[in-house]
């Protein structure tokens, strides 16, 4: 028995085969248009929703002392120094 799909059979005419071909190719084409379309505009659209977004943050009422106020050059807190010789012990 031999099955045979009415689209999956191949054209013997050789102007029916340049034109699938042709045909094809097209569809390709525009599918990757439509993608790089797609690809474009979710890029813009993330670019655009991240600088609302920082935009929005820079805006965020800060009490005018606390703008002024300076920022310590010094890390304050406590520290233990490790020696080499003798193993860990952890607090």
């Amino acid at each position: 028995m031999r099955v045979v799909l009415p689209l999956l059979h191949r054209r013997r005419h050789p102007l029916a085969q340049a034109l699938s071909v042709v045909l094809g190719l097209i569809v390709v084409g525009v599918l990757m248009v439509f993608g790089l379309v797609v690809a474009g505009v979710l890029a813009v659209g993330g670019a655009l929703w991240l600088v609302w977004r920082q935009w929005k943050r820079s805006r965020v009422a800060v009490p005018g002392a606390a703008r002024h106020a300076h920022q310590p050059e010094v890390l304050e807190g406590e520290y233990v120094v490790i020696h080499n010789s003798r193993p860990v012990t952890h607090h």
